[in-house]
């Protein structure tokens, strides 16, 4: 850590401050951001010049370590360098309980420095980064009742919803908690029963673009949708799929069926995800569904919420917009809560695809791959793999159920050639066995290089 020098996980002191609870304020930045850990015999030069620790410094430590409101778990360690000098060595995580104040201020890490809030804008925004305020739960004091309010679809919602209409509106509106008060309708009412959202919050729009190629060259069509977050789906989501290749399975004698390039749910799931996680608060930046020749990127602002750690994610929810979870939830927009990235990878991989990736820093993107053609595909891993390899996996795409021997037979090599080059071909994951040796086949990944 010394060698990598101070910076927003690592502070550095050249001795105990004569007034201790510097070090609180310290720990309270780091608790309030991403954790971080602080060096005290250390100067700012990255040379370790030691302490000295008795007792009475060490109560004195732990006295101002508990001033920090709420309470933070920290590790302390007295580290001891060959030459004897004593390292003392402050470590805590992101705290559970944020904000953490030291004498009544917040105090957080920005960059290499610890920054006390004073400034009502700072503060808001940091209650904003640790998910305390939540947009759709804040009172949007220009709307208003009944002007304002889509009739139509909330009777549309209480239908699909099931819920009796023998109640007031507003009766319902507040059991849904939706209103915080006589009058005062909250931002969920505007995403989603507003007749004009974008009066109110030009920013909650989808936008949808076509691009010719792999890049952004070029535009083929853009489509920016409007309305309520329900309508915007909808409109998204048909657009994505109109855009996108079918096939026709006809089984069994019956009726064709249309099979999307990419499986429909997918989309489905990444939509009402962006819809219900991104930050509104986020001015300059939309929902946005991007199609390329060779993907369809979906993403929206905000990265992951500060809640979750990237360790948990795909197994624990939180929405920035818990509200408008809801009100979807009740129209069976969400299947399950917690189970949408879990189900989108399996979709993927159920078909024959590489499960989508995910980024989670700044806006939250999610990318799935379009099926690619097996001559493109065997091109772009040419460098990769032998010309042994590339006749294999071209015998194994003409026939998925053909045998090791049928290979041997067919390409004039011996049979323990084949399966050394088939192993190889699973190692690197292009191939996977589907069930057993005598009655399985081979399926082939296409994973992108």
């Amino acid at each position: 850590m010394i060698r990598k020098g101070e910076g927003h996980y690592v502070e550095f002191k050249q001795s105990i401050p004569s007034k201790v609870t510097e070090l609180a304020e310290e720990i309270c930045a780091f608790a309030n951001t991403e954790g971080g850990v602080v060096l005290v015999g250390v100067n700012d030069k990255g040379q370790i010049t030691g302490i000295e620790l008795d007792n009475v410094m060490r109560s004195r430590l732990q006295h101002a370590i508990g001033t920090i409101e709420p309470a933070v778990p920290v590790n302390i360690s007295e580290l001891n360098t060959e030459d004897g000098k004593t390292v003392l060595c402050l470590e805590c995580a992101t705290g559970n309980s944020r904000p953490h104040m030291v004498s009544g201020r917040i105090i957080v890490r920005n960059g290499p420095n610890s920054e006390k809030l004073v400034t009502q804008e700072k503060i808001w925004e940091f209650f904003v980064y640790c998910d305390r305020i939540l947009f759709d739960q804040k009172v949007c004091g220009d709307f208003k009742f009944p002007e304002d309010f889509d009739q139509d679809f909330f009777k549309l919602f209480l239908a699909k919803a099931g819920i009796s209409t023998v109640l007031s509106k507003e009766t319902v509106l507040n059991n849904l908690k939706l209103m915080n008060g006589p009058d005062h309708f909250r931002n969920a009412v505007v995403l989603l029963f507003a007749k004009d959202t974008q009066r109110f919050y030009t920013q909650a729009i989808t936008r949808c673009v076509l691009f010719k190629g792999t890049n952004k060259y070029k535009i083929l069509d853009d489509k920016t949708y409007t309305g309520n977050l329900v309508q915007q789906y909808e409109q998204a989501y048909k657009y994505i799929v109109s855009k996108l290749n079918l096939s026709y399975i006809i089984e069994g004698g019956g009726p064709r069926k249309e099979v999307l390039e990419i499986p429909e749910t997918v989309f489905k799931e990444a939509l009402i995800n962006s819809l219900c996680h991104r930050d509104y608060f986020e001015k300059g930046a939309v929902t946005m569904a991007e199609i390329f020749d060779d993907r369809v990127v979906i993403h929206n602002p905000g990265g992951l919420v500060t809640s979750i750690k990237k360790s948990d994610f795909g197994r624990k929810s939180f929405s920035r917009n818990p509200l408008v979870f809801d009100m979807l939830q009740r129209l069976n927009m969400v299947e399950k809560v917690g189970s949408g990235i879990n189900r989108m990878r399996e979709e993927m991989v159920a078909a024959n695809l590489p499960e989508p990736e995910f980024s989670l820093e700044g806006m939250f993107t999610v990318t799935f791959y379009r099926p690619l053609k097996f001559s493109d595909w065997i091109i772009s891993i040419q460098e990769i793999t032998s010309h042994i390899q590339i006749k294999i996996l071209t015998q194994i795409n003409i026939n998925q159920s053909v045998t090791i021997r049928e290979i041997a037979d067919e390409l004039k090599l011996s049979i323990r050639t084949v399966e050394r080059n088939v192993a190889k071909l699973k190692e690197i994951g292009f191939l996977v066995r589907i069930g057993s040796d005598k009655a399985g086949y081979y399926q082939i990944t296409k994973k992108r290089v």
